[in-house]
């Protein structure tokens, strides 16, 4: 998958499924549920040990990450090596949690789009001109979706993808303030039906995520 698919999913569908979970034993139903949801970018963070050999398993079981249809990434990089591994593993894109340039630098000397993370107005800069096409606006909760709209007042080439406390009654004003994409975390996933492996309702609570992140 080069480049030009990932950005390209990532403005179709605006929605980012940040995967932060203790147990990944059962991230492969669970990417199915999701898929089957419409969810199409989906990111497991290296909080958790596995993320990476479940990154390698379900490149090689899950098609739609292969045909262009979906996209699979690695967040909570903060190393040059642990981006590295990201990408052996099979990452399509890497996040990062701040500005670092270096892993910047790996990523895009190697193809791979990196969405560094970034809150104020000089961070989000320095993450633009090291190299981030697309900057993770994180922690975004805590400054609200006006927040994204006063950053792109001055500075309207930012593209900007809110993380952090987003959810179904704050995600339709961060994209109707300029954001390009939202990503989503624990919000997005029904935690009583994925105890419970109930992948259909995981399906149908995610599938009001992708509804609303729908362009109108």
């Amino acid at each position: 998958m080069n480049t030009d698919t990932v950005y390209k999913l990532l403005s179709r569908h605006r929605l980012v499924a940040v995967l932060r979970l203790d147990d990944l034993s059962h991230a492969e139903p669970l990417v199915d549920a999701l898929l089957e949801a419409g969810v199409r970018a989906m990111e497991f963070t290296l909080t958790n040990p596995d993320a990476l050999p479940v990154i390698r398993k379900l490149r090689k079981q899950v098609g739609a990450f292969d045909d262009g249809s979906a996209t699979l990434g690695v967040g909570s990089v903060i190393s040059v090596g642990q981006a590295r591994a990201s990408v052996t593993a099979g990452a399509q894109f890497v996040v990062t949690p701040v500005v670092e340039k270096d892993v910047i630098r790996y990523c895009e000397g190697n193809s791979v789009p990196i969405f560094p993370g970034a809150l104020t107005p000089t961070e989000i800069h320095m993450a633009r001109v090291g190299g981030g096409r697309v900057v993770k606006l994180f922690p975004a909760g805590c400054m609200g979706p006006a927040y994204v709209r006063d950053l792109l007042a001055p500075f309207p080439e930012f593209e900007l993808l809110p993380t952090g406390g987003v959810n179904l009654e704050n995600l339709g004003e961060f994209l109707a303030n300029g954001a390009v994409a939202v990503g989503v975390g624990s919000n997005l996933i029904d935690a009583h039906a994925l105890a419970a492996g109930d992948w259909p309702a995981v399906a149908r609570h995610a599938a009001r995520y992708v509804e609303a992140a729908r362009p109108r």
